[in-house]
């Protein structure tokens, strides 16, 4: 049992010898430790509920019967968020995530779009026990977000949320449009795993090209006063990263390497299979045809993966965040498919 021989190896005597190794390994230690308290803390509900169940139906008492449906759906919820942590298998997965989305065709329709997924995403991880914090930001000219990046933290949501990555499309009746007409509109949402020092990836000090500037939107009155925000363009894949969310400059900088480390490190796990030249070869044109998934609000309501063929019907439940099904459709096609 893995949880048993990273304790026994928390118990020799040269364990702090390698603090970073020792770390790692009190991180998986306790992420083990609560999966275990997790099932059992599910499998004492579920004995306990087939006693009451056996005591109402003795009883013919209706009252405690409900209270068991009521518990017993509670602990389906439970297991089904267990079942799809057992999915994850990929090396990063349960490292914190950083997404990005940008605008696509549609114009501010596509903005506005941007934003309503931010809300979803947001949404979705704050039901999942997640923190969001909002990195780097450009808002539309009218309305909406033309790109937004977004840092999710907490075990696995790099996991969860890769199965999001590609291009959503919208399709309502548009409130910029006086007229009335139905609008179909794109946005991208991009998945990166946050790495720690721990993952080497060489970067060359002179391919990097660094800007500062002043930090927009929320944060108080430093934001305007200093030149916090930082920019960094990677020169030889023409990467781009942005965060301008912290205090200092120099913490700005320390998130944007982070978020370049994991798009080259991205790049080089790609160009192992399919060998592919630049970072834009893996981002299809963010308009029709390349989405992953489409969120119909007229003429009606339906929300459809178009890679596992899931469906929603009650598409305002989904723009709450409501997406554990379509990501569980789509580890478990994943997992089939190796």
């Amino acid at each position: 049992m893995e949880l048993e021989e990273l304790e026994a190896k928390a118990s020799e005597p040269e364990f702090w010898n390698d603090a970073e190794n020792s770390q790692k390994i009190l991180q998986r230690t306790k992420s083990l430790r609560a999966r275990q308290e997790s099932f059992l803390k599910l499998q004492h509900s579920c004995e306990d509920l087939i006693t009451l169940a056996e005591l109402g139906m003795d009883e013919q008492d209706d009252s405690i019967l409900a209270e068991v449906a009521s518990q017993l759906a509670l602990d389906r919820q439970r297991y089904e968020k267990m079942f799809l942590s057992t999915l994850l298998t990929g090396e990063y997965d349960q490292n914190n995530a950083i997404i990005t989305l940008h605008a696509g065709a549609g114009g501010t329709e596509a903005m506005d779009w941007v934003q309503m997924l931010l809300r979803m995403f947001v949404r979705w991880a704050e039901a999942s026990g997640f923190e969001t914090r909002v990195l780097d930001m450009l808002d539309g000219e009218e309305a909406g977000i033309k790109s937004v990046t977004v840092e999710v933290v907490g075990e696995n949501a790099y996991g969860f949320l890769r199965s999001e990555k590609g291009v959503h499309r919208l399709v309502r009746i548009s409130p910029f449009d006086s007229s009335g007409r139905r609008h179909t509109s794109f946005a991208s949402m991009d998945v990166m795993p946050e790495l720690d020092d721990s993952v080497k990836i060489e970067i060359n000090p002179e391919d990097l090209k660094t800007d500062v500037y002043r930090a927009s939107g929320a944060g108080g009155q430093h934001v305007n006063k200093t030149s916090s925000a930082v920019r960094i363009t990677h020169l030889p894949t023409g990467i781009i990263v942005a965060c301008q969310n912290e205090r200092s400059q120099f913490q700005n900088r320390d998130m944007a390497m982070k978020m370049l480390k994991a798009k080259l490190l991205e790049l080089q796990e790609r160009e192992k299979q399919e060998k592919l030249n630049q970072i834009q070869g893996d981002q299809l044109d963010i308009a029709w045809g390349s989405q992953i998934r489409s969120y119909v609000f007229c003429p009606y309501t339906l929300v459809k993966d178009h890679r596992t063929n899931h469906e929603n019907g009650n598409v305002n439940a989904v723009m709450d965040g409501a997406l554990d099904d379509f990501i569980l459709a789509f580890l478990s096609m994943q997992n089939k498919s190796r």
